[in-house]
């Protein structure tokens, strides 16, 4: 079983999404706004893709956050402690496909992935 992260509205998990459901890929999909990020399985990405690859800085929700706060951001641990705080910092979707998971949209990639 797949399983993809993000949020709802995000454009690109809703594309990607779509083309698992157009590829008839069984998957379920975890709503950080609704039931938050998971601390073990953001554990488990961070150790998998570290902290930078998982860290969306070219989102508006790092934008818009203040100066002190992007250059506390200088490790796993806090690069962690504001993923926890603020959910849509994470780059979206991550995706568990059992044995590997990915960050972003990425549809070669997935191809040969199912």
């Amino acid at each position: 079983m797949v399983h993809v992260y993000g949020i709802p509205n995000c454009a690109t998990v809703k594309k990607a999404r779509a083309w698992l459901t157009a590829q008839g890929v069984d998957h379920t999909f975890h709503d950080f706004k609704k039931l938050g990020v998971p601390t073990q399985r953001l554990d488990a990405w961070l150790a998998a893709l570290g902290w930078e690859t998982l860290l969306n800085r070219r989102g508006t929700t790092w934008r818009q956050l203040d100066d002190a706060t992007r250059a506390g951001v200088t490790d796993a641990a806090s690069a962690r402690a504001l993923m926890l705080a603020q959910p849509s910092v994470i780059r979206r979707p991550v995706v568990e496909w059992g044995d590997a998971v990915t960050v972003g949209f990425d549809p070669e990639g997935w191809q040969r992935r199912c």
